[in-house]
């Protein structure tokens, strides 16, 4: 069935210790890895001397900011309808706490998403994907699941899916959103899409995003933390736009008492500099822009990488980042004492010099060798280097990311 246990998560795990609770926090998101964009910083800086916190769910200049960007992306509605808290994980807490019920989501996913399942004591069914793509489960796999638990007496009730997705990189079909998202209607369910890396797309003029939302405007609530392309990441802020429908106001409220409860408000100035990101300006949307275009060109080489190596990975499409299976080579790993997710996270750490979380943390199978690789650490180690990365017509040509990839090459060649 895939339920969700709140046990220890697997031997080799960083962290893992006796002393520790069952709730087990996964690796961040792939950060940009690259230097504060200054105008941003600037608005953060005249906004320092703010005394008076934000208020439960953002102030009206936030919430008005991301109602305008949402406008721009064809969804429309009233500043009245969003929510802003300071980062996804507490925003995802307070909105699975105000629908209730069982949590469905698929395998694998966002790393923030199980452990706020787990802190409300809630249990979380994964629901395998389809070949072509992550973050969106496959329909009928969806339909048979939501059948099985409610024949084991649970009660599900929301469905969490990324059509941009992390971990995997990859951007669900226009189609399968369709028909994910009509079973899930059809079953009751109410789909919270999480569209943190919808301006991360590698090819934005050959890839179509489809939000859930655009299909179903009364059964969708979308999420986006603005450091997936907006906002550096130790600037945490996260954003929800709730449907417009009385149910749908009801549980806004209550996820405005949660974020109360838990004390999750934004920072001030860190809300000026958002709203400000969130307007989208020239130099926001030209470093959007350049952004993209080189995680798509580092992270193309690292899948030609790992393709190169005998590992198997879908072409990445969004993001900073890929989804490995390293599985046709469980012989040679196991010959470097690697034989389930935890260990290979341990060892492609050690060897990359950077984070690799295994797939357990995405809940895959701790014996399944899957692990994602981030493409920031290819960027270059300084401040300096990845402006230079940003700003370079070629930038798998510059003698910092050449070499940077050339080592990424021989980790994974040595276990040809």
């Amino acid at each position: 069935m895939g339920r969700e246990r709140t046990g220890r998560q697997g031997r080799g795990t960083p962290g893992d210790r006796e002393d520790h609770g069952p709730v087990r926090y996964g690796p961040p998101a792939p950060g940009p890895a690259l230097p504060v964009l200054p105008e941003l910083a600037g608005v953060l800086a005249a906004a320092a001397a703010r005394a008076v916190p934000e208020p439960a769910g953002g102030s009206a200049a936030l919430r008005e900011a991301a109602r305008a960007y949402w406008d721009r992306r064809g969804l429309h509605g009233g500043a009245e309808h969003i929510a802003a808290a300071p980062g996804t994980s507490p925003l995802l807490l307070a909105l699975i706490a105000a629908h209730g019920g069982d949590v469905l989501m698929p395998r694998p996913c966002p790393a923030a998403w199980i452990p706020q399942a787990r802190l409300l004591g809630r249990p979380a069914y994964h629901v395998p994907t389809p070949a072509e793509c992550g973050g969106v489960p496959d329909p009928y796999a969806l339909l048979e699941t939501v059948r099985r638990v409610r024949a084991e007496g649970g009660r599900p009730r929301l469905l969490l899916l990324s059509v941009a997705d992390d971990p995997t990189a990859t951007v669900a079909p226009p189609e399968l959103v369709r028909e994910a998202c009509e079973a899930a209607v059809a079953e009751g369910l109410h789909i919270v899409s999480d569209e943190t890396w919808r301006d991360t797309l590698h090819r934005p003029h050959d890839t179509v995003l489809l939000s859930p939302a655009e299909m179903c405007p009364d059964d969708v609530t979308v999420v986006s933390d603005l450091a997936g392309a907006l906002t550096p990441s130790a600037w945490p802020v996260a954003v929800a736009r709730f449907p417009d429908t009385e149910r749908a106001a009801a549980r806004h409220a209550r996820t405005l008492d949660v974020l109360t409860a838990l004390g999750a408000l934004v920072a001030g100035p860190v809300a000026a500099a958002a709203a400000h990101a969130l307007g989208e300006p020239d130099a926001v949307a030209e470093r959007v822009r350049r952004a993209a275009f080189l995680q798509a060109r580092v992270a193309a080489e690292a899948h030609r990488a790992v393709l190169a190596a005998g590992a198997l990975a879908r072409p990445p499409q969004a993001g900073r980042h890929l989804y490995a299976d390293l599985g046709p080579l469980r012989a040679r790993l196991a010959a470097h004492g690697v034989t389930d997710s935890p260990e290979l996270e341990e060892y492609l750490t050690e060897r990359l010099g950077a984070p690799a979380p295994g797939g357990h943390r995405f809940g895959d199978e701790l014996g399944a060798l899957r692990v994602r690789l981030g493409t920031g650490s290819l960027l270059g180690s300084t401040p300096r280097q990845q402006e230079e990365s940003l700003t370079a017509a070629e930038p798998l040509e510059l003698p910092h990311v050449a070499a940077a990839l050339s080592m990424f090459r021989a980790a994974l060649d040595e276990l040809r």
